[in-house]
């Protein structure tokens, strides 16, 4: 079941669980499951050369029939090097027998469906007991004084927390979510309560068919034959160490998140997946490898000590009209591919002659599945009924763009190359009042990312002095102008007024462009659409007179440089008066147990201060000791007056 909740209609109920895969004409099996063309592609909401291109990479086509374009490199599928080690005998054999009902929408496609019976099932008792045999152990982790790691961590999982992790920390943007766990108290947006009373006529008049309706799920499999606790975990921690291609990112989850998570997902699981068989014959390992490389698995599959078979048909030359392609009419020797009408049709588009810089950035950000989260140019964002599962930390309202992914729209105008950088590097997480996690894709498909979208957003050049001027000794008078604002909705230096609960101010020069900077300054919603940032300069003219003379570019020059310098100058002053209000727990003969919301150890934290300034925290709620640290303790003020806004931090 798709993703559904409590109180909605039997008619909505019954649209979320639609199938993603439709069935194929000609096998009558599900159809290849790609995300990007499920969602835009066979609605026509993309172009159809980005749609062909979309397929061909994501089916792999490109591993056989070789392309010059780095953009079409194929996604390939999983390393198989260890797949002794990871993947049970039971699994392989299914899946290699018939992937699509085992696996219904993988891109897989059929290689032994021109096989009859017994020679099938020799060929894959051959294959299996050749991958049964490449095992490479499972790295052992260490830990450190950031990252704990317990003795045979993926045994000590926790389901439920694992359910609150998987539907917290982005998972869901592409996996179906469970559709009894409960979210929290997000009311629907004024945009979803105007879907709900739109019929189809209305919303495709107003160009919201795409917001309205349901996305699709990339599938799980049969995780239960397939993985156990150990590999799903290790798995979950380091899928681009299995994968490559990206698709699936890693969610820098810690070694006990993945074994929560891992648990979760494997929780109906009744025996576990890999048992080791009696080893198998010499003779049948030969012939497996030898089928392996003569099918033309190796072409998908990277294999340490194994060169790929000898190419195809070259793209350029391949004649995708022909009676009988991997398409349609499959020979026995060609893989089969149980396409859907909308996807044989578009593979069989006229490639462009030269695509646009804009198709190309669309490609990638298609191909990494940017488009479940993000939202660029009206395409695409959180999908509809996923979107309650998109938090802040202890529920805080702080609006939609508080909790759900920032728009991408005009992002090349607003980001330093260097800090969009940072952030795909997933180094530059200055959100931590939301749930979703900013996942880490491979470098090398994101490394020219930030001069893509810097060109196609044709990002301003102008340095600090073109965009502002003259900026020295302005600090003083922009530390003034933060005081009559900005802090009632942001922190700086990781200090805040009350209940305050946004993005730190600093290093916020490091990140954003003068010229945007400025730009937002003085109309926030024509960059940022429903912001809740108010202007301060409305029709350009400043509230406040008495700085810098009400000159609005002084001002906006004066908040820079104060942001520019801040660490050479003290807080704004609302910020030192909320300070001098000490509330800081001092261990002095005895230890402090605080029952208290933390933001590692959540919001069962109970943190232990002792007098010799070493301090503990253990997450009640599982049981178990999460962060300790060195110095002072805890301030209360937040506990004690504002529970956890925001969560406590040592």
């Amino acid at each position: 079941m798709r993703v559904c909740f409590s109180g909605i209609s039997i008619f909505l109920i019954l649209i979320s669980t639609i199938s993603a895969e439709e069935p194929n004409a000609q096998t009558g099996t599900a159809t290849p499951f790609v995300a990007g063309f499920d969602r835009f592609g066979k609605h026509d909401e993309i172009s159809a050369p980005v749609s062909r291109d979309l397929l061909l990479t994501e089916l792999s086509c490109t591993a056989c029939h070789r392309s010059e374009n780095v953009l079409l490199a194929p996604k390939s599928g999983p390393d198989l090097s260890a797949a002794g080690t990871r993947l049970s005998n039971e699994w392989l054999r299914k899946f290699l027998t018939h992937p699509q009902q085992v696996k219904p929408g993988t891109t897989m496609p059929d290689v032994l469906h021109g096989f009859s019976g017994n020679e099938k099932a020799e060929t894959v008792s051959a294959l299996t007991a050749y991958l049964s045999t490449l095992e490479i152990p499972f790295p052992t982790l260490k830990a450190n004084g950031l990252i704990p790691v317990e003795y045979e961590f993926w045994l000590k999982g926790n389901v439920a927390h694992g359910e609150e992790l998987y539907h917290a920390v982005g998972c869901i943007a592409c996996h179906a979510a469970d559709s009894e766990h409960e979210t929290g108290s997000h009311q629907a947006s004024s945009l979803d309560k105007l879907l709900e009373q739109l019929d189809p006529d209305e919303l495709e008049e107003l160009g919201l068919s795409g917001a309205a309706r349901i996305v699709n799920s990339v599938p799980h499999g049969d995780l239960d034959s397939k993985h156990t606790r150990l590999s799903l975990a290790h798995f979950l921690l380091k899928p681009e160490s299995v994968r490559h291609s990206g698709r699936m990112p890693n969610l820098k989850l810690l070694p006990n998140e993945a074994a929560d998570i891992a648990t979760y997902l494997l929780r109906n699981q009744k025996t576990a997946a890999v048992s080791k068989n009696t080893k198998p014959a010499a003779a049948l390992v030969t012939r497996g490898k030898e089928l392996f490389l003569k099918l033309g698995c190796i072409n998908c599959h990277e294999m340490k000590g194994l060169s790929a078979a000898p190419a195809a048909t070259s793209l350029a030359k391949l004649d995708l009209n022909a009676a009988q392609t991997c398409l349609k009419n499959f020979k026995a020797t060609q893989p089969a591919y149980s396409l859907s009408e909308d996807q044989a049709r578009l593979l069989k588009t006229t490639p462009a002659a030269k695509p646009s810089a804009d198709d190309q950035l669309s490609l990638r950000m298609l191909q990494l599945n940017c488009f479940a989260c993000h939202e660029r140019n009206k395409l695409g964002g959180i999908g509809r009924k996923r979107q309650p599962y998109f938090e802040t930390v202890g529920q805080v309202d702080i609006g939609d763009e508080g909790r759900l992914p920032p728009s991408l729209t005009h992002v090349g105008q607003k980001l330093t190359p260097a800090w969009f950088a940072t952030v795909l590097d997933g180094k530059g997480d200055i959100r931590p009042h939301m749930t979703p996690r900013m996942p880490i894709f491979p470098k090398s498909l994101t490394k020219d990312l930030p001069q893509q979208f810097a060109a196609i957003d044709h990002a301003s050049p102008k340095n600090e002095q073109q965009a502002f001027g003259d900026i020295k000794n302005l600090a003083a008078e922009g530390r003034k102008l933060l005081n009559t604002g900005c802090i009632q909705c942001h922190p700086l230096r990781g200090e805040s007024l009350a209940s305050v609960v946004g993005t730190d101010l600093h290093g916020v020069t490091g990140r954003i462009r003068p010229e945007w900077f400025k730009s937002f300054l003085l109309n926030p919603i024509e960059l940022k659409n429903r912001t809740r940032m108010p202007t301060f300069f409305p029709n350009g003219v400043s509230s406040n007179k008495d700085i810098l003379d009400g000159n609005v570019d002084r001002q906006i020059a004066a908040i820079w440089t104060y942001l520019k310098e801040n660490e050479k100058h003290p807080l704004p002053e609302k910020i030192l008066e909320a300070r001098s209000k000490n509330f800081e727990l001092v261990p002095t003969d005895k230890p402090i147990v605080l029952r208290t919301f933390m933001k590692s150890a959540g919001t069962h934290a109970i943190a232990v201060g002792f007098p010799e300034k070493v301090n503990f925290a253990f997450d009640s709620d599982t049981c178990r000791l999460v962060e300790a640290w060195k110095g002072p303790f805890l301030d209360a003020h937040g506990t004690w007056f504002n529970r956890f806004t925001p969560l406590e931090e040592p």
